[in-house]
């Protein structure tokens, strides 16, 4: 149980697997105003970057859920590195499906909805280790416009244009859920470029030391075509947040 490499490939670097920055990462957390002692469940918890620096700066405690090996080491790392070790716990496996043995203060699923089979899967899988009144976050992406076509839909990695929505109706659907909208942060043009074209160095690097690789022609035609097809479209008209959710 596993990622496939490629992702760990092409976001090696990274210590946040989302467009978002350190900065609007730290952002949220202030937003949250989350005291001492919050007590955090990560499902899909990546590198696990959200639960180690609000645990340094916030004083929270938690579990971070992640399928990939690789980032779950990085995350179990950087707890040591930021010397919240005992605060954080980060356990590898299949985030979709688990809950929380006791209740949390927070639950959070930030940019892999698809562990629920889409937002409202999630939010109900959340909700099975949220204690009542607790916090819910959500990651997810949206169109920041009407997108025109199947080919533009299918360059910003959708099936199609109805697999995401455009930002009113994201707000909306949670409304639909059951759910207040208390707080967002999103990510704009230049978090979408770190995030982005930081892998295209990721993958470079490692087709230059793994030329002989099995990998090595999917690395190449992605790092041939990926550029222009990010700036041409996903740049344009791939937006994505984070959104605080309370029940009503």
């Amino acid at each position: 149980m596993d990622l496939p490499r490629i992702f760990t490939i092409r976001e090696s670097s990274h210590r946040l697997h989302n467009p978002f920055t350190p900065g609007k990462l730290a952002a949220l957390g202030q937003a949250l105003h989350l005291a001492p002692g919050t007590r955090v469940l990560d499902l899909a918890s990546g590198s696990g970057e959200m639960l180690c620096t609000w645990a340094r700066d916030h004083g929270v405690t938690g579990t971070g859920v992640d399928i990939s090996t690789v980032f779950t080491e990085k995350a179990r790392a950087r707890a040591v590195e930021l010397g919240v070790a005992g605060q954080v716990t980060f356990v590898h496996g299949d985030a979709c499906g688990y809950v929380s043995h006791e209740p949390v203060d927070l639950a959070a699923c930030v940019g892999a909805t698809w562990i629920g089979g889409g937002v409202a899967g999630t939010v109900e899988l959340l909700v099975s280790s949220l204690r009542p009144g607790g916090l819910m976050l959500i990651g997810e992406p949206y169109w920041r416009r009407e997108v025109p076509d199947q080919e533009t839909a299918n360059a910003c990695l959708a099936a199609g244009k109805d697999d995401f929505l455009v930002l009113p109706e994201l707000i909306e659907q949670f409304g639909g859920l059951g759910y207040d909208v208390v707080e967002m942060v999103l990510a704009d043009q230049d978090s979408w470029d770190r995030y982005q074209a930081a892998q295209w160095l990721n993958l470079r690097r490692w087709l230059d030391g793994n030329p002989d690789d099995e990998l090595a022609a999917e690395v190449r035609a992605e790092l041939t075509t990926g550029p222009a097809r990010y700036t041409r479209y996903q740049r344009e008209y791939l937006g994505w947040g984070v959104f605080a959710l309370m029940g009503r």
